[in-house]
């Protein structure tokens, strides 16, 4: 069933105008967790749009569920694929690696791009190359700025 609600969410989502993040189906609760994000984010009213649309879909497509949840990936935003690495080339993530590059599998870097199937990164200041394929998770840093108020 998992294979045909990604498939179904992957199908449905672009069209409306929004990017499927990431999903997951919990069978024990059937709680259905939908993250989606467009440029420029998203806010409730997304969220209630997408939640409605899917809530006939999925009703339609005879797929169970519980509950369904649709909500934005959140400021530590997980990356997936090499256009995410290049969408936020700048930012900071963290990463956690297959395999160990320099004895560390866990590192805080800045994204710098992506040539082929290679992560570009920076870390402390050392340009580094990251096969996309060594790359388990990652996910933004979030950036919180704070202002004193005068």
């Amino acid at each position: 069933m998992n294979v045909n609600v990604g498939q179904l969410l992957e199908k449905t989502l672009p069209p409306m105008g929004y990017e499927l993040v990431e999903w997951d189906l919990s069978p024990r609760s059937g709680l259905l967790r939908v993250f989606i994000d467009k440029p420029g984010g998203i806010d409730v009213e997304d969220c209630a749009d997408v939640s409605n649309h899917l809530s006939r879909l999925l009703t339609v497509e005879n797929i169970e569920y519980e509950r369904l949840e649709v909500s934005s990936p959140g400021l530590d935003r997980p990356l997936r694929n090499a256009a995410d690495f290049a969408r936020y080339s700048g930012e900071e993530a963290r990463l956690t690696l297959r395999e160990a590059i320099d004895n560390a599998r866990r590192m805080k870097v800045v994204l710098r791009g992506v040539s082929g199937e290679t992560l570009l990164v920076e870390k402390e200041s050392v340009p580094l190359s990251i096969p996309l394929q060594n790359i388990e998770k990652a996910r933004l840093v979030p950036r919180i700025e704070w202002r004193q108020r005068k």
